[in-house]
């Protein structure tokens, strides 16, 4: 490893890493050691500030596009390179935990700060880019940030989704805009020259072998769904089962097809109910109305393609009393990420001599977006247990660090090509 480039990786600070992971485990803070920071609240306001204002500590410049996305900017030396870019997202899911996504946010500020501490200079800009509402907890779906900023989706697409309180997200975007005025705004669609996305794994298997690095190959495809289910409510003392219109029993019959539908004797299928809204929500009153969300996930297109298709049909024929609405709000086919940059991240950790093994990512990241526009790769470091989206998601400040200094050393090799 070069000179320059092994001074800036043993400037990455695990003491700072860590001190700024639990400060910002604090906002949102519930009990269990976990973090309820929901894209576009007042929590995720004031960790905006928070990062802004270490930023503006090492006189970085911040800016800001119309869809939330955060940018923290190191000048390079060549005036028209498009940046080389890292970073992850803030916010979290109702109930989650202290390092899913905010790792890679901070590790991206900690290699940048790394690098200039070491005064390494660069010929592009580096960039660190917090993602807006990546979890889609509040405001579905997920990665709405990075999708926008990509062109993939349009801000036309989300401003009207409401969340479980009625309010739009248009609303509570224009609240965090008006926020933070100190950052610049930046247009959509910007150039980049590289991606990388550092991560906490979210699974159990660098973990189980030992290894602290996860060199990320790609991201298995997704789609998702809104299912409706329209029944009548009635008196839950007076009227017999018979002549009911029950939502939610329709409803639960549906689930229990879409069950078996993704049944797959392999366990690749990833097949989930997160969300489920019935109304009226009464003890003693008959479901007139529910509403649920299907994610299914897969590495393979066709596999993704098929359960895609099958998912409206199959509710249609589970339910008999009820009336149907199936509404698509996301697909993603898996991605591969770009063997330079695998390559790249690899070699970065075998000249810090750390364990590490190639793997595909299970779950949907902003890096997913990205890999459309730009070379892209992400890092993973171990999480305890594979625990995440739980108050009980844990990672070593040790690992932690290890994946900052791969991620310092992947971004100089990129940043001066």
């Amino acid at each position: 490893m070069r000179e320059a480039v092994q001074d800036a990786v043993n400037r990455v600070d695990q003491r700072r890493l860590w001190q700024r992971l639990m400060e910002m485990a604090r906002i949102g803070a519930i009990p269990g050691n976990g973090v309820n920071r929901a894209a576009f609240s007042p929590e995720d306001i004031v960790a905006r500030k928070l990062l802004l204002s270490w930023a503006r500590a090492r006189r970085f410049t911040v800016a800001m596009d119309a869809i939330g996305n955060l940018f923290i900017r190191r000048a390079g030396t060549d005036p028209h390179a498009a940046p080389v870019m890292t970073g992850s997202h803030m916010d979290s899911q109702p109930r989650g935990g202290r390092f899913d996504g905010v790792y890679g946010v901070l590790a991206g500020l900690e290699a940048l700060e790394a690098i200039e501490q070491a005064g390494v200079r660069t010929r592009h800009p580096l960039e660190l880019v917090a993602w807006s509402n990546e979890e889609g907890g509040r405001f579905p779906p997920c990665t709405m940030g990075s999708a926008v900023y990509t062109g993939a989706k349009s801000m036309g697409d989300f401003l009207e989704v409401k969340d479980n309180e009625g309010i739009a997200l248009k609303d509570a975007l224009a609240r965090t805009l008006a926020a933070t005025p100190e950052a610049e705004r930046r247009e959509l669609n910007g150039p980049a020259a590289a991606y990388i996305e550092a991560h906490i794994e979210q699974g159990p298997l660098l973990e189980r072998e030992g290894k602290t690095i996860g060199v990320v190959t790609g991201i298995q495809g997704l789609c998702w769904f809104n299912v409706e289910i329209f029944g009548e409510t009635a008196h839950a003392g007076t009227t017999p089962l018979g002549l009911r219109k029950d939502a939610l029993r329709e409803a639960l019959a549906a689930i229990h097809a879409l069950h078996a539908l993704t049944r797959d004797a392999s366990d690749t299928v990833r097949f989930t109910i997160g969300r489920l809204l019935i109304a009226p929500n009464s003890p003693n009153s008959v479901p007139s109305h529910v509403l649920f969300s299907v994610d299914v996930r897969h590495p393979d297109p066709e596999t993704i393609a098929r359960l895609s298709e099958a998912i409206e049909p199959t509710v249609r024929q589970a339910v008999a009393r009820c009336s149907v609405k199936v509404t698509p709000t996301l697909h993603d086919d898996p991605c591969a990420f770009d063997p330079a940059v695998v390559e790249c991240v690899e070699q970065a950790a075998q000249s810090l001599d750390l364990g590490h093994r190639r793997m595909p990512s299970g779950a949907s990241h902003d890096a997913m977006y990205m890999a459309r526009v730009c070379p892209t790769g992400m890092i993973f470091v171990p999480c305890e247990k594979g625990i995440s989206h739980n108050e009980a998601e844990n990672a070593r400040p040790e690992d932690l660090a290890a994946g900052a200094r791969v991620l310092t050393a992947a971004l100089l090799e990129l940043a001066n090509r």
